[in-house]
């Protein structure tokens, strides 16, 4: 934050603070030992009267009592711009603090799983309730609670694999993420919208779809010019790019027409986040674990 920030964000906390205590004092009434029961505000809502008597104390010195706090905690902690507080306090090392005493506390039982292999630890029950865990709050927003994905996030209890499906290519995506690239027209970026039309029959042939046999035709050539290079001549992918098998009925982004054709002409990507860093390898172990045994 700039200095001028940080004066400005000063002034108006301080501000408040005071501005709060001068307003609670300035309009104090005097406190008096004589009930005035007929003194009221001068307004009147449907017959309702409000009576002008002054705050209780109590009432009044928990007022009091806020300011002093808000003044004390400002002290101590940052709320002032750049001002760090007396305590040195900040959420990354209150962060730091709570991993470190969750490494201390759960590191022991990740341990005793983090060296066996895959499809080892896929068949213990323990590892595998531990895994489903992780994957409830690490994976699960994308790829859903029963890991059966959605538009844009592979199903992974199907046993299709954009990246590979072994043990290491699990750990391998867990540990480093993937980045998914479909660039809009393939390699081919002046294909018309006919040829897009014809290349999109073509690849609904591969899974017998029903087609328009003359355009599939002449999207062949299309094909082979533009989509070749990342899906093979068969139309079987190629998983060191991440490129899908379009042979099959697994469609990550629809399978119509229109979703197709919305993907060719104009691309799709997606990303899987990188966990190495967020969790340690052997809670990564366990988690590719369970995510093996969703389709093993």
């Amino acid at each position: 934050m700039s200095t001028f920030w940080s004066i400005w964000v000063t002034v108006i906390v301080l501000g408040t603070v005071f501005g709060c205590a001068w307003l609670l004092f300035a309009t104090r009434k005097s406190q008096t030992t004589e009930v005035e029961t007929d003194r009221t505000m001068g307004h009147s809502f449907d017959g309702i009267e409000e009576y002008d008597n002054p705050l209780p104390k109590w009432w009044f010195y928990l007022f009091v009592a806020t300011c002093i706090f808000a003044l004390g905690y400002l002290a101590l902690y940052p709320g002032l711009g750049n001002y760090k507080g007396l305590l040195g306090w900040t959420s990354a090392n209150q962060w730091e603090k709570e991993v470190a005493a969750a490494d201390e506390q759960y590191g022991p039982i990740y341990a005793q799983y983090g060296q066996t292999p895959v499809p080892e630890l896929a068949k213990d029950e323990d590892a595998l309730k531990i895994g489903q865990r992780l994957f409830a709050n690490n994976c699960s927003v994308c790829h859903g609670s029963a890991a059966r994905g959605q538009v844009g996030f592979p199903n992974l209890t199907d046993g299709d694999w954009l990246w590979g499906g072994t043990p290491e290519a699990i750990l391998q995506t867990l540990h480093n993420g993937r980045m998914g690239n479909m660039p809009a027209k393939g390699v081919m970026p002046n294909m018309t919208n006919e040829q897009v039309d014809q290349v999109v029959n073509y690849v609904l042939s591969f899974s017998g779809r029903e087609i328009d046999a003359a355009a599939a035709t002449a999207g062949q050539a299309v094909f082979a010019q533009a989509c070749v290079a990342c899906h093979g001549p068969e139309g079987k992918g190629m998983t060191a790019l991440g490129a899908p098998n379009l042979t099959d009925n697994v469609w990550l982004y629809g399978s119509n027409y229109e979703w197709i054709r919305e993907t060719v002409l104009h691309g799709r990507q997606n990303e899987m986040p990188a966990q190495g860093g967020r969790l340690s390898d052997d809670q990564i172990q366990i988690l590719a674990a369970y995510v093996y045994s969703l389709s093993n």
